[in-house]
């Protein structure tokens, strides 16, 4: 038997690394043997199993998420389209479909990467410690939540604030671009690597930050100006690069000047 103040120290470890839910009933033995390939197969007289598609349907069932999306006319649909949306599994643990904030006819939109245990409880990006923090540093620049519109690339909290697998990334992304193209906004700013590779498919946000880039979206003439930052969190906890954050500020304030 395992020494129970060590089994202690070790679940505060996880709890401190952001593992704070268990999902599932009953435990798992990672360690026990695979079951064999006899206790796995279905019996002759199961019917068939038809495949289900790569990534799910939504509304209706009907199509994947990019025909999903692209049916969309406006903001609204989108929103019914994303809450009816059954292809993420991050949505059967998640409390809250978290879809956007801010204003909707706003020359910003700011892309961060999925909600956090606030935002997951209140149905709103950006309103924990990051959020308190993003808010501070647009006041900075004369920007507050009535003049940017503010989303992620995932529309539910990954558990424990996990990093976003590809597949969940790759789920929700169709509805993030049409999201962005019925905004239609001058500027985008993408909060953090998760944001820059999902939209940009680039890597490396400590290099990528502080450089413009473009990104053309179906609906959308020319292609958007887009700026990389620092995700706020990462600022928390690295308080050392604000200096680089605030330099991103400004051209984002010069450039929002510029295209006025």
């Amino acid at each position: 038997m395992q020494d129970p103040a060590a089994l202690a120290k070790l679940l505060e470890w996880y709890v401190d690394a952001g593992a704070d839910e268990a999902i599932g009933e009953v435990p798992v033995d990672r360690f026990a043997a695979p079951p064999s390939l006899e206790s796995v197969r279905p019996s002759p007289a199961a019917p068939p199993v038809l495949p289900s598609p790569a990534i799910g349907g939504g509304l209706g069932g009907g199509g994947g998420p990019k025909e999903l999306a692209e049916s969309c006319g406006d903001l609204a649909s989108l929103e019914a389209a994303v809450r009816g949306f059954e292809g993420c599994a991050l949505k059967q643990t998640a409390m809250s479909t978290v879809f956007a904030d801010g204003n909707a006819a706003a020359p910003l939109v700011i892309v961060g990467e999925a909600p956090g245990a606030d935002e997951d409880r209140i149905g709103r990006p950006f309103v924990g410690r990051a959020g308190q923090l993003l808010d501070r540093m647009l006041a900075a620049i004369g920007i507050d939540r009535t003049s940017a519109y503010i989303m992620n690339v995932l529309y539910w909290r990954p558990p424990g604030n996990r990093k976003p697998t590809p597949g969940e990334i790759a789920a929700c992304l169709p509805f993030v671009r049409r999201q962005i193209a019925l905004v239609a906004p001058k500027v985008v700013l993408l909060a953090g690597g998760t944001a820059t590779s999902a939209l940009l498919g680039l890597e490396g946000i400590t290099r990528l930050r502080g450089r413009w880039f473009e990104l053309a979206l179906d609906g959308v003439v020319t292609p958007l100006p887009v700026l990389a930052t620092f995700h706020p969190s990462y600022l928390l906890r690295t308080p050392q690069s604000k200096k680089d954050a605030w330099r991103d500020l400004l051209s984002l304030q010069s450039k929002m000047e510029e295209l006025r």
